[in-house]
């Protein structure tokens, strides 16, 4: 049983760690940079050759020092999240070191992502649909598995392209999953509710840091740790899998997913390869259209609260009422990204608008 007192301790001293720690990891990590700064996407808005990059590696450390030696976490559940996660921030660091292929980083991700399913308790198994049941997932639950934590890696590093924004929108995210297990899911194991805590203290430790104008990057080393990580946890909210409870987190990471999906609709109307860079990201979108760097990452944390609010809502809704509430977050997300041009000339939400305001018009 965990007392609040403790957890509340571990959580401060798990931030005062990663903010005494960033400052040395970024002048060790300006001493090993071998390369001109070529961060994810950014490499028009990341100018600076002289920040480090690599931070990711605080917040990793930090975190699971503290765990280690000041919360007592049930070694079933910790050494699997250790093992797994430490094969992630290695893949990341040597891709932010020597600079790897997309290819050899999602095979770094696929190793760390298989080592948790052998090892935890954690995976995609079943889910249980209104209606209808429990629906197993049999021998694609690995593969499913696999592939939720492909993509929740995946997505944050995309997201990744403006100073502060991952590391925010981890804050957010995770803040509003540790509410969501504590409060609603009701998971087996608060250890996992601490643990999200922990992380959103270490996160907020090495923030001041990352926000704009950045002394430090995440990196892949973090960008990638942290969606795992994220991945991970959500994975603990679905031992129980309903329809809700399986949308939550892609919900809470509203931000990073659409992000992600839109640049694959965009590459492949632009038949460009999804490994192509480009600057059609959201963060990128609103700077061109005229927001400063720090508006545009404020102006997705707002975003972002306001899936993590529906995400909330979500849990006290019918199964109708979800349905209803993220057919409307849908249509209304679908029309911010038309609007930002997300999606270049593509707008067919808006033209169709229009085509019916223009008939509409014709028989006034």
């Amino acid at each position: 049983m965990y007392i609040f007192f403790e957890v509340l301790l571990a959580c401060m001293a798990t931030m005062f760690l990663t903010l005494v720690t960033t400052p040395i990891l970024r002048y060790f990590a300006k001493k090993i940079q071998t390369h001109s700064l070529d961060y994810h996407d950014g490499e028009v808005i990341h100018k600076e050759t002289s920040v480090a990059t690599m931070g990711g590696l605080a917040i990793y450390a930090s975190f699971f020092l503290t765990l280690y030696f000041l919360v007592d976490i049930p070694s079933e559940i910790i050494h699997p999240i250790f093992l797994s996660t430490t094969i992630i921030v290695l893949t990341g660091v040597i891709d932010d070191w020597l600079v790897i292929s997309p290819l050899m980083k999602s095979l770094g991700i696929v190793i760390g992502a298989t080592v948790f399913y052998l090892y935890s308790d954690f995976a995609l198994n079943f889910i249980t649909l209104p209606m209808v049941g429990e629906v197993h997932f049999g021998p694609f639950s690995y593969l499913l598995t696999m592939i939720w934590l492909l993509g929740f890696a995946n997505s944050m590093n995309l997201i990744d392209g403006l100073d502060g924004l991952a590391s925010g929108i981890s804050i957010i995210s995770l803040t509003t999953m540790g509410i969501i297990g504590f409060f609603f899911l009701a998971i087996e194991q608060v250890s996992i509710s601490v643990m999200i805590f922990m992380l959103v203290a270490a996160i907020m430790g090495f923030w001041p840091y990352n926000f704009f104008p950045a002394t430090i990057f995440l990196g892949d080393t973090g960008a990638l740790f942290l969606g795992f990580m994220i991945g991970i946890f959500s994975l603990a909210g679905l031992k129980n899998a309903t329809f809700v409870a399986l949308i939550l987190p892609i919900v809470i990471l509203g931000i990073p997913f659409t992000d992600t999906i839109y640049a694959i609709i965009r590459r492949k109307l632009n038949n460009q390869s999804f490994k192509s860079r480009d600057l059609g990201h959201i963060h990128y979108r609103l700077i061109f259209l005229g927001m400063s760097h720090r508006q545009a990452v404020v102006a997705l944390y707002l975003l972002s609260g306001i899936f993590s609010i529906v995400a909330l809502l979500l849990n006290f809704s019918s199964f109708i009422g979800a349905i209803l509430l993220i057919f409307g977050i849908l249509i209304s997300l679908e029309l911010f990204v038309e609007l930002i041009g997300l999606m270049g000339e593509t707008k067919p939400l808006l033209n169709s608008l229009k085509w019916l305001m223009n008939n509409f018009n014709r028989y006034d």
